[in-house]
């Protein structure tokens, strides 16, 4: 069985996206596939908004901004660009949730992405990324849990009950999902 061709991971900077990161990396390392960190952006007041009174200089403007939140995001996680991998960044205009999956375009892709803090409110307010992702990406998603969770209480035995995942477990799941 081969692994993915490209690993391809939400990176906004928050700490979910960071942990992917850095996830991400060790698959890629193991796999000798190339990362792709996606960052999306969206103008203020929406598109709609955007519409209605467009400029091209303030378009250019939001486009670096989201550029340098890719470049802080990477710093965070490696410190600059990995040595050793071969990296594509993409910044691209839209919703986070589309243009993950637009970018993760094919079968042999693994899209990563930070699944966020666990109960109802955070539900409620975010979350709404990953969920796309699962239901939509025409490939294999992992969604990375955030740091803290084996120690938040009433999860503790989290770690336990679950083993390790590894690209290889991840990709036999996918292949007996997809058959």
């Amino acid at each position: 069985m081969s692994g993915p061709r490209r690993i391809i991971i939400g990176a906004n900077g928050s700490p979910g996206s960071i942990r992917a990161l850095r996830y991400a990396e060790h698959l890629a390392r193991s796999s000798d596939a190339r990362l792709v960190p996606v960052i999306a952006w969206t103008p203020p007041g929406g598109d709609l908004a955007e519409r209605r009174f467009p400029s091209t200089e303030l378009r250019r403007v939001w486009a670096e901004a989201a550029t340098k939140r890719l470049r802080a995001a990477l710093d965070a996680a490696w410190g600059g660009l990995p040595d050793g991998l071969s990296v594509r960044a993409v910044i691209a205009r839209g919703e986070p949730g589309p243009v993950l999956v637009d970018v993760a375009d094919s079968g042999d892709d693994l899209l990563v992405v930070g699944s966020g803090r666990r109960g109802l409110p955070s539900r409620l307010v975010s979350g709404r990324v990953t969920r796309h992702c699962l239901r939509h990406a025409g490939c294999p998603v992992l969604a990375v849990p955030p740091a803290a969770l084996s120690s938040t209480t009433g999860l503790r035995g989290w770690a336990f009950r679950h083993r390790e995942l590894t690209l290889d477990r991840a990709m036999r799941e996918w292949d007996r999902l997809a058959a």
